[in-house]
């Protein structure tokens, strides 16, 4: 819809990624597929050509920017983040922190079919060729922390909450489930809801925030078990979004998932992606690979906790989860 408004109806394409996302598309076959389209009763003739990510989309209408503009690359918002986190060897991974939280990653050639309720999806496709993602999808993470100030009014800012975390300490006794609209990956359970657990007379104000805080990174620490029982390998994880920023958080999803964390310099990876795959059309790169060396690590998260104190807090938040489930 955007190519096609931005070319003044020139352009009827979108590229793989997604054309991935509609629930119409074989990403086996990368095409449409007639099966689908024939059990949503979708004609064939109104859906977009599925290009490359890396692709000339046409020319933008001189009206919107004052001149005309070359449309180079498209992707999808989670794997343009990827793109831009350099994620282009198979067992690399990112996640991004916002409103919510996506976790891909990179399959290769290979669609692996996850036994594990998440979901197998084209990380993008250069020269024909498409590139695999297994991703697991959280609807709550950075939402968390606006309910806490918006909601509850417990912080007024949202740089409060290292603050209270830093005097609590990890071992927290509270969990906070944030199952406002459901629970995603790999629940899926559509009727799960919020719950704090785990108040005594002790709870206060700091506990309840720093909970907030460990429920993002629990949450993740549930995708990456569910990658690895699919069989695929999670060494280390970028990670980039509004909440990559927060230090403490960033150190404890280190220590829960037990692998190292590296956030890059550059944090905005959805945006930069999107540049990346345009700069390849034109030359300004000539290769994945130069991408991969522009790639800078700002900081290594390295993980510090005990085992025992490790499998012990997540074994709390399985059982917070479990009260919660409908399904």
């Amino acid at each position: 819809w955007l190519l096609w408004q931005l070319t003044r109806g020139k352009v009827h394409a979108t590229d793989a990624t997604n054309a991935s996302r509609t629930a119409l598309f074989n990403i086996h076959s990368q095409m449409w597929d007639d099966t689908l389209l024939e059990r949503f009763n979708i004609p064939a003739v109104i859906l977009p050509e599925v290009r490359d990510s890396v692709s000339d989309f046409g020319q933008t209408i001189s009206e919107h920017f004052g001149r005309s503009i070359p449309i180079f690359g498209i992707a999808g918002d989670q794997h343009a983040a990827l793109i831009g986190q350099a994620c282009f060897e198979p067992g690399m991974a990112k996640s991004t922190y916002g409103t919510g939280c996506f976790l891909m990653l990179n399959t290769g050639q290979q669609a692996l079919r996850s036994e594990n309720r998440l979901l197998t999806t084209v990380a993008y496709r250069l020269n024909g060729k498409p590139c695999y993602a297994i991703e697991g999808s959280i609807f709550v993470a950075g939402a968390a922390m606006q309910w806490l100030r918006d909601g509850l009014r417990l912080i007024s800012h949202a740089r409060e909450s290292a603050e209270h975390a830093a005097t609590v300490g990890v071992n927290n006794p509270v969990y906070l489930v944030p199952a406002f609209t459901g629970l995603g990956a790999p629940h899926w359970d559509p009727n799960a809801r919020g719950a704090i657990l785990g108040l005594t007379r002790d709870t206060g104000i700091a506990e309840i925030v720093t909970a907030g805080l460990q429920s993002v990174c629990y949450q993740t620490k549930d995708l990456v078990r569910a990658i690895r029982n699919d069989g695929a390998r999670l060494e280390s994880l970028r990670v980039d979004g509004g909440m990559a920023v927060n230090d403490w958080v960033m150190q404890f999803l280190a220590n829960i998932l037990n692998v190292p964390v590296d956030r890059p310099r550059v944090t905005e990876t959805t945006a930069l992606g999107a540049a990346y795959l345009a700069g390849l059309q034109t030359g300004v790169f000539e290769n994945l690979e130069e991408i991969t060396g522009m790639w800078e690590c700002e900081r290594q998260f390295r993980p510090d906790m005990k085992p025992a104190l490790r499998e012990s807090l997540y074994a709390g938040w399985l059982d917070a989860v479990e009260r919660v489930c409908n399904n």
